[in-house]
């Protein structure tokens, strides 16, 4: 018997994603697991772009809103839970469909990555939280380069997060993240999963992006971070997403309203170019022109 086949459209950020899935999940009777590092947070719904109730026309969707900003969340986490969505979804009878632009998480499923759950070492992340404070962002992100330089040209220099993850990675287990994906990839894929990606013309696609972070400021994006701030008394690890670790800075007066703004607009630029990147890595994907129809696009994907 054949493995059961699960969609997955992925794509830079403000490419049409949203629209295009819940489009083919109504029309084919499907629900949706969300693929995504930020709509995984309760409260954080301006920032992240999260799909309305009205925009999901009452397809079902997994993995949005599951966590406290201030909860700690791993790869592995979302991979097991991910799965366990697409089971759901399967034993219905239908064909699961996997949207976002975390290529992380992506992987962790086409690939069957299975990243280790490391014990936190709260200890080890004081001291490079200290590193930080001392040296700079940019001392460790030399550091991680050294220990795993494949992995850290994934990544942005400005992205404490991840740097900080290679760090620990390497602390806890000796290997790097490289190895242990080489490692991991030897099992199994689960399902049989079919990769579309969305692009389009790259100043258009920044022109979007322009448009949805002022969108975003409209919509009470800093109301947004001000109430997270007063419910847990501390900015949380989730505000260090991109979008929000500018309206902190902003917040702290290290930046004035209208630098935080052209901030968001240039990093979110800099990141659709690295999620491109990242998705071309995979030669089975394939591609969908975003400027083309939703019909023409749903075509291609029932055809692929």
């Amino acid at each position: 018997m054949g493995k059961e086949k699960v969609i997955v459209i992925c794509g830079p950020t403000a490419s049409g994603k949203t629209a295009l899935s819940i489009e083919l999940a109504k029309k084919i009777n499907s629900e949706i697991v969300s693929c995504d590092s930020m709509q995984i947070y309760k409260e954080m719904n301006i920032g992240t772009a999260k799909p309305t109730k009205e925009e999901m026309q009452g397809i079902k969707h997994y993995m949005i809103d599951i966590i406290s900003p201030d909860e700690r969340y791993s790869v592995a986490d979302y991979k097991k839970q991910a799965k366990e969505a697409i089971k759901e979804i399967l034993s219905k009878g239908k064909v699961p469909i996997v949207v976002g632009g975390t290529g992380l998480y992506v992987d962790s499923l086409i690939y069957e990555i299975d990243y280790p759950e490391i014990e936190f070492d709260e200890k080890y992340r004081e001291e490079l939280d200290q590193e930080v404070e001392e040296r700079g962002l940019e001392a460790l992100y030399e550091k991680a380069k050294e220990i795993d330089e494949e992995a850290i040209k994934k990544i942005s220099p400005n992205d404490k997060k991840r740097i900080l993850r290679i760090l620990e990675i390497y602390h806890a287990t000796g290997k790097n993240k490289t190895e242990q994906e080489k490692e991991s990839r030897k099992t199994p894929v689960e399902f049989d999963y079919k990769v579309f990606a969305l692009n389009m013309d790259r100043e258009k696609l920044y022109d979007r992006i322009n448009k949805r972070v002022d969108i975003m400021i409209e919509n009470g994006l800093i109301e947004e971070v001000e109430n997270i701030y007063k419910k847990y008394n501390k900015f949380p690890t989730a505000m260090q997403g991109l979008g929000y670790k500018e309206v902190v800075q902003y917040l702290e007066k290290r930046l004035t309203k209208e630098e935080m703004i052209e901030k968001i607009k240039q990093e979110t630029r800099k990141f659709a170019k690295r999620q491109l990147t990242w998705f071309r890595k995979n030669k089975e994907t394939i591609w969908l022109n975003a400027d083309d129809t939703i019909q023409n696009n749903i075509k291609i994907i029932l055809e692929g």
